[in-house]
Formats: structure tokens, C-alpha cells, sequence
């Protein structure tokens, strides 16, 4: 029998739900474009549809099995309690078996039921995401990845040209299922971008896969494959069916992720989520190839909406299809632009809410921090040390520690900058002799900086290192010594820096949004736009 045809039996039987192992009423079958899933009961089975869509081919039934088997080993890692087993489905399409006598003629995943409601693309919906969730997925996702294998030279996959093939063939099988000039131009446009931006980071490419970044990922880390469970986010619904879409470069599946939350709205969560991962990581050079990848991704949804749209029947399904493959192609074209940058520093004693205010900045002006204290800790090689800021000479406030953080920073700042994203490097400068260098740094990219002066009285800021160092969960390691040496030796800004510098009385409400406006405010008055 015709695979099409004995699946859609397949089907069709199942729709009784006495023929599973546990039977039970609570029954529904969803549908996507690769699979079915049959939720019965306390248990959801998952069968592969027998396609061959050049990115994945399940039409015979022993890559079916097989795939069901990859299935399983790859989501055991993030989900483990809710991947069970691969259950052979014996019998006959029009009178199937779970686990029954013959040989098997399909072969399913069978997966822990998740409860209702709890995909988080319906609670991104519904705004019950909250931030700390964001920083759930932050910790979850980095420690993943450094946890995951790395590939090695000797395997092709990662290499380059085959980065840029499931790229490629993106575009080609979303031109055959469209036809209007429209679209056809922008994705013209897109496939011509793509391939410049390729050529023109090729080397970074290799390099990447060279230092370690290509892995053995999730491959397909979006909200809809994401569920709260007991108020923690679980990643599941990994792809197992083409190990170029899997063995990645870290940053490509940190972009998906991205590009869904702001595809749902969320800018802010999408940076929120991509400061965090890079504050944890410290892959800060993978921003050059970030924007490659986040218009590939797009154009991966794109192109799953198109599929669907030759799926469906129902023409109002259609039009929700049509609506995503539009949103999808416009954040494409977004992402294919870089406007130019702006370089923010921070200047402010210990204690002036430099770290506290710096982050939903960055996330309301669209923006990468790089903290001083993170850099500090990851040049030392090590996390937070008891007891070593007071000795300011010898320990990591020492002026050998000190020069040597700027230095990274500055690098850092640099590369970020080289890949088209606005910096915000949260530090003290306290001295001139480490904002010139910053200085510069933006002259030499022809972009405006502004200096962020975060300003609070002196008994304010010892009252707020103390409450800090109390609460144990910040890494800044000043303490009360610190701030005494910071006061001594404080000298202010110059003169002709006051010019470049916006002043923020952080003992007054402060906010994100109140931030953003007065630095859009102080570009403006230049004559220049962010």
C-alpha cells in the first residue's frame, strides 16, 4: 500500500481511542507539517509523516524507525522525564496495535502528555511570560550548550558550504510555492544578501567551527517547542531528521529563539535573553555571524509557513499561514539591515546603578552590555572570591586587573560594534585615561558615544553595596573599601566631556524607557539619530 495512503488509514483508525494501551476520552489529534500527534490520555504518541521535503526524507518506514530513535537520544537531554520509548504500531493501517504481535508497519514516540495551556507561545500570548522566565532559559540554554559536544575538524558538517546549503535550498523551496512579483523580488533581494554577508564572513565560519562553537544542538529552539512546567521552562521537540540542521553553530540556535521573541513582540525579552546567554558564555564574537543567522531563521518560518499554506484545506487556516509567512519575511528584511551603531559607557561610584539600570536599557534600546565585572571574573578565570576586594592592590580591583579588564573591554566593544550592534560597556570610568580609549574607539567608527553618569550621595551608594553584599547574588565584588577608594581618588569628568554625558540621579525613579528617551534626546540635540 501507498505510504500516503496507509498513513491517512493509519490515521483515521487512531481517531478511537480504545485501540491505545491506555485508553481514554481526552483525545486529540494535532497536525503539523512533518507529523501527527496523537494526545490519548496521560501519554501524546508522535508519528513521522513519509515525506521527502529535501530537508528531511521519512518515506521509507526503516528511516521512520530510525528517525524515531535519533528522536528520542537527542530530546532525552533537555527532557528526559517526558520522552519515553519508540512503540511499534503492528496489525494493519485500518486495525492498528500498539506493541502487538508481527512485524511493525509504522513505529511512533511515545512522550509524557504535557498538561494544557502550557506551550509558551501561547503564554507569550496571553503575557503571562515573565522576565524570569527569560533568565530560566538563559541558564538552561548556555549550560546546554556547553555541555553538548563540539564537532571536530575531521567532520564536514558545520564546514561552510554546508552552513550555507539549508540556506540556499531555504529559498529555493519557497519559490515553489509562490508566484507573486512581490515576494518573489524580496526573496531575490534576501537569497543576494545572504550570500554577500556569507562570503563576506566566510572566514569567521571556519573559525567558528575551528574554536568549538558548532555542536550537537537542539536545532529548532523556539516557543512552540517550549512548555512551563512547575514554573521552569522545558525544551523539547528537538530536530532529529538532518544532522545540518542539528550540528550548528551555538549562535544560530540562540538566534531562533531571538527572532521568535520579537516576533511576538518582545524585543526586549529577545535581548534580554541574548545579553544573558552572552554574559554566561562570553561568545561575543559569534554577534558576527548573529545577523546571518537570524535572517536565516526567519526565512525558516517563512518558508514552514508556505508548506502549511500547500497543506491546508480551510482557507481561514490559509490566511493565518499567509499572515505568518508575511511577518516572517518582514523581520528577514529587518534583519538584513544594520543601522549604525551608538557606544554607551557608563561612568559612577560602586553602588550607583550602573549594573541595575544598564540592563533594561539595553533591552529598550536594543543594545549588548558587556559588564566589567563578568570580564574581571572570566580574565582571572574564575567566579566571585570571598574576601579579596579589600585588598584593593592585590586583588581583582588591583591596577594590573583593572588595565587589563578595560583592555578586554575595549576589545570587546570593537568586535561588537564591527557586527552592526549598539554597545553599552557597564563600567565605573572613573578616570580619563580609560574613557579616551572609548572615545576613539567611536571616532575611529564614525558613530556617536555618550557617557551614562549614574549619580548617587555617598552614604546612598554604601548603603546599597551593604544591602548587596547581604543578598550574596550580584558578582561585584566591591565592598565598602572599595567605594572609600573610589571616593578618594574621584576627580569627576572634564570638561569638554560634559558634552557627551547624561546625567541620571539614580535616587530619583529611573526606568528603561526614561533612559532610552533621554539618550534619543541627546543624539537628537546633536543632530545625529541612533
Amino acid at each position: 500500500m501507498h505510504n500516503d495512503n496507509q498513513q491517512q488509514a493509519l490515521i483515521s483508525a487512531l481517531h478511537n481511542p480504545s485501540i491505545f494501551p491506555s485508553p481514554n476520552n481526552d483525545w486529540q489529534l494535532i497536525e503539523t507539517h512533518i507529523s501527527w500527534v496523537i494526545l490519548c490520555g496521560p501519554y501524546a504518541y508522535k508519528i513521522k509523516k513519509a515525506l521527502n521535503l529535501g530537508f528531511l526524507n521519512c518515506t521509507t518506514l526503516a528511516s521512520r524507525k530510525f528517525y524515531c530513535e535519533e528522536e528520542l537520544r537527542l530530546n532525552s537531554r533537555l527532557a528526559p522525564q517526558y520522552y519515553l520509548q519508540v512503540v511499534s504500531i503492528t496489525g494493519i493501517p485500518s486495525e492498528p496495535q500498539f506493541e502487538g504481535q508481527g512485524d511493525a508497519f509504522e513505529y511512533a514516540v511515545k512522550m509524557k502528555r504535557f498538561p494544557p495551556n502550557v506551550l509558551l507561545s501561547k503564554m507569550i500570548e496571553g503575557s503571562y511570560l515573565q522576565a524570569q522566565h527569560i533568565d530560566q532559559l538563559i541558564t538552561q540554554v548556555a549550560e546546554f550548550h556547553l555541555s553538548i559536544p563540539a564537532a571536530t575538524v575531521t567532520m564536514s558538517l558545520g564546514d561552510p558550504d554546508r552552513v550555507h546549503a539549508p540556506a540556499l535550498e531555504n529559498f529555493d523551496q519557497i519559490r515553489e510555492r509562490i508566484n507573486d512579483s512581490f515576494n518573489v523580488e524580496r526573496i531575490e533581494q534576501l537569497q543576494a544578501w545572504t550570500d554577500k554577508e556569507y562570503q563576506r564572513r566566510y572566514t569567521i565560519f571556519e573559525q567558528r567551527k575551528q574554536q568549538g562553537f558548532v555542536r550537537e544542538c537542539h536545532g529548532d529552539m523556539h516557543l512552540g517547542n517550549m512548555v512551563m512546567i512547575d514554573d521552569s521552562p522545558l525544551i523539547f521537540d528537538g530536530i532529529e531528521f538532518n544532522p545540518d540542521l542539528y550540528w550548528i553553530d551555538v549562535m544560530s540556535e540562540v538566534a531562533f529563539l531571538f527572532m521568535d521573541l520579537e516576533n511576538n513582540g518582545r524585543r526586549d525579552y529577545a535581548y534580554r535573553f541574548l545579553n544573558g546567554y552572552l554574559e554566561l558564555t562570553g561568545d561575543y564574537s559569534g554577534l558576527q555571524v548573529f545577523r546571518y543567522y537570524l535572517t536565516y531563521r526567519a526565512i525558516v518560518r517563512a518558508k514552514v509557513a508556505t508548506i502549511r499554506i500547500e497543506q491546508q484545506r480551510e482557507s481561514h487556516s490559509q490566511s493565518d499561514s499567509l499572515n505568518e509567512f508575511e511577518r516572517y519575511m518582514q523581520l528577514a528584511v529587518t534583519y538584513s539591515y544594520s543601522p549604525p551603531p551608538i557606544l554607551l559607557i557608563t561612568h559612577g561610584l560602586s553602588g550607583s546603578g550602573k549594573s541595575t539600570l544598564s540592563a533594561p536599557l539595553a533591552e529598550q534600546l536594543g543594545a549588548i552590555r558587556i559588564r566589567s565585572d563578568r570580564e574581571r571574573q572570566r580574565l582571572l578565570g574564575r567566579g566571585k572570591q570571598e574576601g579579596e576586594a579589600s585588598d584593593i592592590e592585590k586583588g581583582v580591583y588591583s591596577s594590573t586587573a583593572t588595565a587589563e579588564t578595560y583592555a578586554v573591554l575595549e576589545s570587546l566593544a570593537a568586535k561588537t560594534l564591527s557586527a552592526g550592534y549598539s554597545v553599552i560597556i557597564d563600567a565605573t570610568f572613573l578616570t580619563r585615561q580609560q574613557r579616551d580609549p572609548f572615545k576613539q574607539l567611536a571616532n575611529r567608527f564614525g558613530i556617536p558615544m555618550r557617557i551614562l553618569f549614574f549619580h548617587a550621595e555617598p552614604d546612598v551608594l554604601k548603603q546599597r553595596i551593604e544591602e548587596r553584599q547581604r543578598g550574596g547574588l550580584d558578582i561585584s565584588e566591591a565592598d565598602s573599601a572599595v567605594l572609600a577608594h573610589q571616593i578618594e581618588g574621584y576627580t569627576g569628568l572634564d570638561v569638554d566631556e560634559q558634552c557627551d554625558t547624561i546625567i541620571i540621579d539614580t535616587q530619583l525613579p529611573c526606568s528603561g524607557p526614561k533612559i532610552v528617551a533621554l539618550v534619543k534626546g541627546s543624539l537628537n540635540h546633536s543632530g545625529l539619530s541612533e
